[in-house]
């Protein structure tokens, strides 16, 4: 997320850990005789990274690489292509422009390219991205609110969304398991913030439950499974109450976003090594659910998915679209210019979720007024 994102601007260069090779080499497994290599792609912002504030770099801490080390022990030979980017929106996702990949317009392009390039070793990809759509650029400096931005913000993430969703599903294989992300609720570290902050707490948990609706559908949609991380951080549970140490009573949603992430010690919405460990939990749930890679078809998307009278096809960023067209996974035209999916029917309740976020303005605030004047979140 990063910001969710820390507020400052990161490129996290560095977060691959596999170095995607020329398209048509090998890679260093597959060299040294590995051709029962598999592979899976993690993509997203700084969710995926790892990024921690006390030491303010991303880390190897992550959910995807707590989640990789677990899906190793049941598909031997699986490498992680870690492909986040710390700050990273919806739109930077399928454009470029925060992190740099080796012969790749974008993190979107180096996932069609690492995708075409390993076709049909490809066994999970998991996404988390959205939650800096709004909260990168819809919170001034000063800390207000452009409710106008938050509206248009909410439509382009769905939009930008299913995009992206929909051009990994088509790319994918037999077999391959697609999973995206909700998100946490990291305003609820306003409650510790007395009178003020705890009804801006309240006031969040229904907008960010619409948003995550909205993510969940576009997901389903797309024909990706869905890691309910949210409800991981009992994001909607005021009524149990916990004792937190040095804050008395609070409710079991604020004390998981205590005890989880950043939100209650630095101000910070970071998940900690601990809220990682129950992101991963989360992703693993469902891909626990799910057949071993090649037993089975991936998860057909849903009807809203087919598109409607006058709507874009699915996206022509494919691993079987024609070579030399601009619109293959190995064209560098690739980025930025894949038509959208069918998914649109999505679109309204990610944007009636973002007008509604104006209300939520005070727990907004709580955290842009860590941001430092002309720094990215």
């Amino acid at each position: 997320m990063r910001s969710l994102q820390r507020f400052g601007p990161r490129l996290a260069v560095s977060a691959m850990t596999i170095v995607l090779s020329t398209p048509g080499l090998a890679t260093a497994d597959e060299a040294a005789g590995g051709k029962d290599a598999t592979y899976y792609i993690s993509l997203g912002d700084s969710l995926t990274t790892g990024y921690q504030p006390d030491v303010d770099k991303d880390t190897d801490v992550a959910y995807t690489d707590q989640l990789y080390a677990q899906l190793k022990q049941r598909t031997p030979g699986l490498e992680h292509i870690r492909l986040g980017c710390t700050a990273e929106t919806t739109d930077s996702l399928i454009n470029g422009g925060k992190c740099d990949y080796p012969n790749a317009k974008s993190q979107l392009d180096a996932a069609l390219k690492a995708m075409a390039q390993h076709q049909g070793k490809v066994a999970y990809v998991t996404l988390s991205v959205g939650a800096n759509d709004i909260l990168l650029n819809c919170v001034s400096p000063a800390g207000t609110l452009d409710g106008a931005c938050l509206n248009g913000r909410s439509q382009t993430m769905a939009k930008n969304l299913a995009q992206i969703a929909g051009a990994l599903r088509k790319a994918g294989a037999k077999g391959t398991q697609f999973v995206g992300s909700t998100y946490y609720n990291p305003f609820l570290g306003a409650w510790l913030q007395g009178a003020a902050g705890q009804q801006a707490a309240k006031e969040s948990a229904p907008l960010v439950k619409a948003t995550n609706t909205g993510i969940t559908q576009v997901y389903k949609s797309t024909g990706f499974k869905v890691a309910d991380v949210a409800a991981a951080f009992s994001s909607d549970d005021f009524t149990t109450q916990v004792n937190v140490p040095g804050a008395g009573e609070v409710p079991a949603n604020v004390a998981k976003i205590c005890q989880l992430t950043w939100a209650c010690t630095k101000k910070d919405p970071h998940p900690n090594v601990d809220g990682h460990k129950v992101i991963a939990g989360a992703f693993a749930a469902v891909l626990a659910d799910s057949a071993a890679p090649g037993d089975g078809e991936p998860p057909a998307p849903s009807e809203s998915a087919t598109p409607e009278a006058g709507e874009s096809p699915a996206p022509s960023g494919s691993a079987t679209s024609a070579p030399g067209t601009g619109t293959g996974p190995n064209d560098p035209a690739t980025n930025g210019d894949l038509a959208e999916t069918g998914a649109s029917s999505s679109t309204p309740v990610l944007a009636g979720a973002g007008l509604a976020v104006v209300a939520a303005g005070t727990a907004a605030i709580y955290f842009a007024r860590r941001r430092r004047t002309g720094e990215e979140s």
